[in-house]
């Protein structure tokens, strides 16, 4: 009888999933233990992270892949370079300050994103899920999206394949003018030469496709006050206020 009352309690213990150490654990607000030079953090620390739910704009998913033709890699062998390389396959002039963990579950990342009119766009991520085969960052909020965006490799007829899967709502309303006027296609770019990157590391020539598909054309209004944590404008304060002390530190010798 108390053989069978243990393994009754034991079939009634909650299980823990066997993924359970590739997701990042729940965070009230996002934490950045270390600063890289030149990254700034003050639109980060604190801040929780986002998904599309809490988005203000159009809900988009847009796919970009690229067929690694011609090769013998496998999907492990992509994701392990495109972990370890991950700012290297940037486009010019935004910047990646990977985790001095690397990209792993729960770890924050700082970024640099070139925006128009020489603005430096200062937000991150956090890596939401990583395993062998597929890695996904989550933003926070004042991010240009509340969304995750998804980097995978699989085998398609044959020959393995990258993928860079995004799926988003513009978080506020200068946000969602943004996108709209040139930014959903600056985007499809930045992750197009991205892919592009990745694949002449590995010797390949190939050409991007894309994918785009609007979720849900409406946009949520009750968001509006995500507009207080748009990091934009928060940045273009911080440069503003950095010009007096980089004049300084300029003529301050003569």
């Amino acid at each position: 009888m108390s053989s069978s009352m243990n393994e009754s309690e034991k079939a009634t213990e909650p299980r823990t999933p066997r993924d359970a150490a590739n997701w990042a654990k729940p965070v009230a607000a996002l934490k950045v233990d270390t600063i890289p030079a030149g990254a700034h953090a003050g639109t980060v620390a604190g801040r929780r992270a986002t998904s599309p739910i809490q988005g203000f704009g159009k809900m988009w998913q847009k796919t970009y892949r690229i067929a690694l033709e011609g090769t013998e890699v496998s999907p492990v062998e992509v994701i392990k370079v495109w972990k370890e390389r991950f700012p290297e396959f940037w486009p010019d002039g935004n910047r990646f300050y990977a985790p001095l963990t690397g990209i792993a579950p729960g770890e924050v990342a700082l970024l640099g994103m070139a925006m128009p009119g020489r603005i430096t766009l200062s937000t991150g991520v956090m890596v939401l899920y990583a395993d062998e085969e597929s890695f996904t960052l989550m933003t926070p909020q004042g991010h240009m999206f509340a969304g995750w965006i998804t980097f995978s490799a699989f085998q398609e007829n044959g020959q393995t394949v990258a993928q860079a899967q995004v799926l988003m709502r513009a978080s506020d309303p200068i946000y969602e003018i943004g996108m709209t006027f040139g930014g959903h296609r600056q985007e499809d770019v930045f992750w197009a030469r991205t892919l592009k990157a990745l694949a002449a590391h590995f010797g390949v020539t190939s050409e991007p496709v894309t994918q785009i598909v609007c979720v849900d054309s409406s946009r949520q209004w009750t968001r509006v006050g995500n507009l207080r944590q748009n990091a934009m404008l928060r940045s273009m304060l911080y440069e503003i206020g950095s010009m007096p002390r980089r004049l300084t530190g300029r003529f301050g010798g003569r």
